[in-house]
């Protein structure tokens, strides 16, 4: 069995994922914001080894996660699960660090964990649907100068996470990086209506995460409920993966080598 990290996992998909995971018999870690998600994580999955705790919103506690990480592992696999959503918002939020929150949780905190954690045979990044709909604008990552738009900035954040998962594939040929959309999940970022329930929402991240089958063990793939999807154009791009890396080391200080 496998000793596998999911990243916000103290609700929602991330939860799930990481009871499925438990319940297969993996050696299965969590990971939540403060110590007081960290207790109900636990709660949530008791058969989980331990609850690393960072706030990704913060580019000092990513880089003490990505250490608590290297003390506890090295893991099999890493599912990058933690997202946030500020499709509500009026204004632009910016972080301690002066950056915009959704861009620095959804697509900063895991190039810098991925950058800074020993390398695992096998990553998976979340992302969804609302990729189609997103821009990678590599002159303006953050909407600093385009009008402010919540549901743009994950959009756009999703889509830069389908090029990470494939820029770490080309560049690290030895791991299976793969993107999973889990679909409109009834969670607490999905709403009630929602139509996809919590398990088929953590289905593929689960099967990615742990199964020997071969049709598992690829790489450089974009998922939906077990099939091969088409990924957006955009993330194709080789150009645009390494300009997001090139950003990425450049608003962290690390470089992913």
């Amino acid at each position: 069995m496998a000793k596998i990290l999911v990243t916000g996992s103290a609700d929602g998909i991330g939860r799930q994922t990481a009871l499925m995971l438990a319940d297969a018999g993996h050696q299965v870690f969590l990971h939540a914001r403060n110590d007081e998600r960290a207790e109900a994580a636990l709660a949530a999955v008791p058969a989980a080894q331990a609850v690393l705790v960072g706030d990704l919103a913060s580019l000092e506690q990513t880089r003490v996660l990505a250490k608590s990480a290297a003390d506890h592992g090295p893991f099999e696999t890493v599912v990058h699960n933690a997202g946030i959503a500020d499709s509500g918002s009026r204004r632009r939020t910016v972080t301690e660090d002066g950056l915009e929150r959704v861009f620095q949780v959804n697509v900063l905190a895991p190039y810098l964990l991925t950058a800074l954690m020993p390398l695992p045979r096998r990553l998976v990044y979340l992302t969804s649907g609302m990729a189609s709909g997103g821009t990678v604008d590599l002159t303006d990552l953050q909407r600093e100068r385009r009008p402010w738009d919540g549901t743009g900035a994950y959009c756009d954040s999703k889509l830069a996470d389908i090029a990470l998962a494939f820029a770490v594939a080309r560049r690290r040929p030895q791991v299976c990086s793969n993107a999973v959309c889990p679909g409109w999940v009834r969670s607490r970022m999905g709403g009630p209506s929602a139509p996809t329930d919590l398990r088929t929402g953590a289905a593929t991240q689960v099967w990615l995460a742990g199964s020997d089958e071969p049709a598992a063990r690829v790489t450089g793939r974009y998922f939906r409920h077990m099939r091969l999807l088409q990924p957006p154009e955009p993330a194709l791009s080789v150009s645009l993966q390494e300009g997001l890396l090139a950003a990425c080391a450049e608003l962290t200080g690390v470089a992913m080598h």
